[in-house]
């Protein structure tokens, strides 16, 4: 190429004023500024930003890494002119020089989890498979170290291409320190802070050296646990909101019945008249004892009342009461072809009549079927 024609291709590049990077976009973290066909002269000036770092190349070698403020090609600084006397505009060659932007301000909310469960030994539930959700946020905090490392000759670097890697390592950590942890499930939200503290405070260093990044903060958002697991802690979370089983049981005979006394079913006045006794005695029986001082030694006086005859509660076709022996007998006898049932405290489930011995001796044999 002859002199002449260097000179018509260098009067073809557009000469530079002002080289700044406005950037309008959430997740950009380095971008090269274009200069193809564009020549650098020495009364050019450079714009860092707040919130920017500016990374210069010279010759494939990066020259220095500047803070946000305004730089002048004929500033005497050894790095500023050691650089942009390599890439001002000349007739051999219009540019042998890069100029990178980096964003230094801080990338929210880059969510991380565990793509599978991962297993874990708990004292109380035994080996288990867990997995782990949460955020994190970052920084470039060492923009040489990310442009020599990470960005390398990518002219346009975004979070997408960084926080895949990121959360591999931040996932390895998590997994490793809750597995570690020797904290049971039942704990481990209350935990949550302290173990997002600890993984942080591990993989920061690989993080700062490796990367150039910092990590500005770390959540554990979830620990999630298998479904059986949960199954069982749903199970366990209902007995303690049961309480006391024997109250809960009276409890809901005393509902039963207050539904049955409104059955104009079995028995008429008779039965609601046992109804109201049984209650009273069932009433009488779940407050015994609530605010009483302990019983005072027994004196002289007549002798006590005569044991009250058995009672159950009776299920049958028209319904459910509390009833004594007769009152049954009289239901099974005027309906022996329904089924008839009863339950008293204590008892596993409901039983027919005939398996109660006390009512099928009252009962007697089976009638014979019909000739």
């Amino acid at each position: 190429m002859g002199i002449w024609d260097r000179i018509v291709g260098g009067a073809k590049a557009q000469f530079l004023d002002v080289i700044q990077w406005l950037d309008d976009s959430n997740d950009t973290i380095a971008w090269r500024f274009p200069v193809h066909d564009q020549a650098i002269t020495d009364k050019s000036k450079v714009i860092v930003r707040e919130g920017q770092a500016g990374v210069f190349i010279a010759e494939g070698r990066m020259s220095d890494v500047f803070a946000p403020g305004t730089y002048t090609l004929d500033t005497p600084n050894t790095p500023i002119l050691s650089f942009f006397q390599s890439i001002a505009y000349g007739l051999e060659t219009p540019y042998k020089g890069d100029i990178l932007f980096v964003s230094t301000r801080v990338f929210t909310n880059q969510g991380w989890g565990t793509q599978a469960p991962f297993m874990m030994r708990d004292a109380e539930f035994g080996p288990v498979r867990v997995r782990a959700f949460g955020s994190f946020s970052f920084r470039v905090t060492d923009p040489g170290a990310f442009i020599k490392n990470i960005v390398g000759t990518d002219g346009h670097f975004t979070t997408e291409e960084i926080t895949g890697q990121l959360k591999k390592r931040l996932v390895q950590a998590i997994s490793t320190a809750i597995g570690t942890s020797g904290v049971p499930l039942l704990d481990m939200i209350g935990n949550y802070e302290a173990l997002g503290d600890k993984v942080k405070a591990k993989v920061q260093e690989e993080m700062t050296g490796s990367y150039g990044i910092t990590l500005t903060d770390l959540t554990v958002g979830n620990i999630g646990l298998p479904p059986e697991v949960e199954a069982a802690l749903d199970q366990r979370t209902k007995m303690g909101v049961l309480g006391n089983l024997n109250a809960y049981t009276q409890l809901k005979a005393a509902e039963a019945i207050g539904d049955a006394a409104k059955n104009q079913g079995m028995g008429g006045a008779g039965v609601g008249m046992g109804v109201g006794v049984g209650m009273g005695q069932m009433m009488s029986g779940m407050f015994q004892g609530v605010g009483q001082a302990a019983p005072a030694a027994p004196s002289a006086g007549p002798p006590p009342p005569p044991p009250q005859a058995a009672r159950w509660h009776y299920s049958g076709p028209n319904g459910q009461v509390e009833a004594g022996a007769g009152e049954i007998v009289a239901a099974v006898r005027a309906n022996p072809a329904g089924k008839h049932h009863v339950w008293q405290a204590g008892w596993a489930g409901w039983k027919d009549v005939a398996d109660v011995p006390e009512l099928a001796s009252l009962l007697g044999p089976p009638p014979p079927p019909p000739q």
